[in-house]
């Protein structure tokens, strides 16, 4: 479906679709049509006929003897879940302090992929945070 700016219905237009029947059947008209006569009424005509199916397109279909060849995984980054870590960032309330990791996003665009649970709450009652994989240390 074609979109149109509203400013060039306002002066009347017809578009006609250009596709051949392929069927015996007679055809029903197809058209859409804005007419501007009236401003303050506003019409759309919209008439739609049967379509024809779609051509058979090319798939490629994977038969049981073929198998897709599979992507290597990358090897994971970060500290693995539930593993004890130290806090390097300077600002944070937790600095030097431990705690456990709960996720680490594996997306290589994320900043702060990191999230780290803590025992202690800081002033706003808070007990995660995100840290980025130079801000923390794992602790044997």
């Amino acid at each position: 479906m074609a979109a149109c700016n509203m400013a060039f219905a306002a002066s009347g237009f017809v578009a006609a679709p250009s596709v051949a029947n392929s069927n015996n059947k007679p055809r029903l008209p197809s058209m859409l049509m804005f007419t501007s006569k009236n401003i303050n009424s506003s019409r759309l005509v919209v008439r739609a006929s049967e379509e024809a199916a779609p051509p058979a397109a090319a798939t490629a279909t994977v038969t049981e003897g073929e198998a897709k060849p599979k992507a290597a995984k990358p090897p994971p980054i970060g500290p693995k879940r539930g593993s004890k870590v130290r806090i390097l960032r300077k600002e944070s309330y937790w600095y030097k302090g431990v705690g456990s990791v709960v996720t680490v996003d594996q997306d290589p665009k994320t900043r702060y992929p990191v999230v780290v649970r803590f025992n202690k709450v800081n002033y706003a009652n808070v007990s995660t945070n995100n840290y980025a994989l130079d801000e923390i240390e794992e602790v044997v």
